[in-house]
């Protein structure tokens, strides 16, 4: 068999190189340098500090809650003398709201009971002021003012909360004094009669706020002594000069000096309100203007 020979192909012809072309862009490219956001948020300033803010201080809240009943006090008879120079007015005047605005504006008293303070003082100014007392309505007036005292005295005496122990054989007692009194009374055929629809109601009152909240009730019991100190005894003094020719009653007459004994319950009042809480305290202040009401009404007993 014949071998086959190969035969090489002929060789392909070489290709000849081509010259690169660029090509030219169809618009002008711009280099910029392009700034990218950064993965963590930029940190925020901080928000300025704000100014710390303290609580209202109440009037005389600083030296104690006796300090604070005497602006009570204050506040309401510049209420009465704001009443009766609006009484005083003159037709089409205008009044100036300016002092009544004054007196509504912070304390959180008792509106009810203040509304009621205000109105009859104003409704009695005139009796008052003329203050013609009868012997029959001073006799009512120690009557229904023994029943108060009796209370207020029963309750401090027996009761075994330590805030009425504090006030115990303070020397202010009044019952006793205004007994002998009425016996003194009885002794002139002079009739006693039963407490009155005030004395009861003011009494019923304070038996129940006893049980309910000290700071309300020794309101009460620092006010009916210091309204009896202070303005009851000169009231009394002219009253026993109209009506008893200067015989000057055994309610009216202390073993120590008045004003020492009420200086003495100030402090203790003041001393016991450091432990109280705000509300507690405006609580004391809402019942300051209650026995005002109360008490005012049985004074007004003695020109009925």
């Amino acid at each position: 068999m014949p071998l086959a020979i190969a035969v090489p192909s002929a060789a392909a012809p070489l290709r000849r190189p081509h010259h690169f072309r660029f090509l030219q862009p169809s618009r002008k490219l711009s280099l910029s340098r392009t700034r990218c956001a950064s993965s963590l948020p930029a940190e925020t300033q901080p928000a300025p500090p704000q100014p710390r803010r303290y609580p209202r201080q109440y009037p005389g809240e600083a030296v104690g809650v006796a300090e604070e009943i005497r602006f009570v006090a204050m506040r309401l008879r510049n209420t009465k003398r704001s009443t009766r120079k609006g009484n005083n007015r003159a037709d089409g005047v205008e009044e100036d709201d300016e002092s009544e605005e004054e007196v509504e504006d912070n304390e959180e008293m008792d509106e009810e009971g203040n509304d009621e303070v205000k109105e009859e003082e104003g409704e009695d100014n005139h009796e008052v002021e003329e203050w013609m007392p009868s012997m029959e309505g001073f006799v009512r007036y120690l009557v229904d003012s023994k029943l108060v005292f009796d209370t207020v005295e029963r309750i401090i005496a027996g009761s075994t909360d330590v805030a009425y122990v504090y006030f115990r054989r303070s020397g202010m007692e009044r019952a006793a004094s205004i007994e002998k009194d009425l016996e003194w009374f009885r002794e002139q055929a002079i009739e006693i009669p039963e407490p009155s629809t005030f004395g009861s109601t003011y009494a019923a009152y304070l038996s129940e706020l006893a049980g309910r909240s000290a700071p309300a009730f020794l309101s009460h019991y620092y006010n009916i002594y210091f309204s009896h100190t202070t303005g009851g005894l000169a009231i009394g003094k002219k009253t026993c000069d109209k009506i008893l020719e200067g015989r000057l009653l055994e309610f009216y007459k202390w073993d120590s000096d008045p004003e020492i004994l009420l200086k003495d319950a100030r402090e203790k009042l003041n001393e016991l309100s450091k432990h109280w809480s705000r509300k507690d305290r405006n609580l004391c202040l809402k019942e300051a203007a209650k026995c005002f009401q109360y008490m005012g009404r049985i004074v007004r007993l003695m020109v009925s």
